[in-house]
């Protein structure tokens, strides 16, 4: 089997908690979240020490940038969790330690409480890691249904998290309310036709009220990534949303009452 690393890792530090040479092709991805809103350095540096006996393939930074902390030829050590009596927890006869053999795992920085909500940016690289690395390992699609009893039938389902493998919250209730939405903006890029399970973009009459707790949430100058940033940071609090707009990689944005600009509503708790 051969296998490469993302050219989309912009730093690499190799954790010592991994075990060499996975004995399975790539063919799941699973996303944790990294509790704090560290850097993909600091991230590394955390997995570096022996003691932690933990480890993920990368580290997404809160500012986007992308660290390697396992190669993927060999097993990270991300997913494994065990029951009260020290067994290791298996879903379907496979545990979290079988698969991180079939997984790319990758921790993503997050707030320190719930719901564990990540920025744009790491949302942003996150889905282009995943895009990556369904290109280079031959995965044609991403598959979600939320189903645990679908684990081991990648050609069902193969996106997995480490909640259904141990007693963690990972990755999230941000990440894990979204997981469809990732799965169905990485197909799009893959430049696969109904994104499967792409749920329709929801319907909302407007106006209606927004709440924003992030920090650094890009106002722009109309619906989409590719758009200017008139405002780097809106301020948090309550916000009127008046019209919305589906934008590039089928994210759903909404138009600022005072008229400022657009904001994504992945970002936004609706009122």
């Amino acid at each position: 089997m051969g296998f490469s690393n993302s050219p989309l890792a912009a730093v690499t530090l190799i954790s010592p908690n991994r075990t060499v040479n996975r004995n399975h092709v790539i063919d799941t991805i699973t996303i944790h979240c990294y509790v704090g809103q560290v850097t993909a350095e600091r991230g590394l540096n955390g997995f570096a020490k022996k003691e932690r006996q933990a480890s993920c393939n990368y580290v997404v930074g809160y500012d986007g940038k992308i660290g390697l902390c396992v190669e993927e030829k060999d097993r990270s050590w991300c997913s494994g969790g065990y029951d009260k009596n020290g067994n290791p927890i298996r879903v379907n006869g496979i545990s979290g330690k079988s698969n991180d053999y079939q997984a790319v795992t990758i921790e993503v920085a997050c707030d320190n409480k719930h719901p564990y909500a990540i920025t744009e940016k790491a949302m942003s690289s996150l889905i282009e890691l995943c895009a990556d690395i369904c290109r280079r390992n031959g995965i044609k699609k991403l598959l979600w249904k939320g189903d645990k009893k679908l684990v081991g039938k990648v050609d069902q389902q193969n996106l997995t998290v480490h909640r259904w493998f141990a007693n963690k919250a990972c990755p999230g209730e941000y990440i894990y309310q979204r997981l469809g939405d990732i799965a169905a903006k990485v197909n799009a890029k893959l430049g696969v036709s109904g994104a499967f399970p792409a749920p329709a973009a929801p319907v909302s009459k407007v106006p209606y009220k927004v709440r924003i707790t992030a920090t650094d949430l890009h106002v722009r100058q109309g619906p989409g990534t590719d758009k200017d940033i008139v405002q780097k940071a809106i301020a948090p609090g309550v916000y009127t949303i008046v019209s919305e707009a589906t934008g590039k990689g089928a994210t759903l944005w909404g138009k600022l009452k005072s008229g400022l600009g657009w904001v994504s509503l992945d970002f936004c708790k609706k009122i």
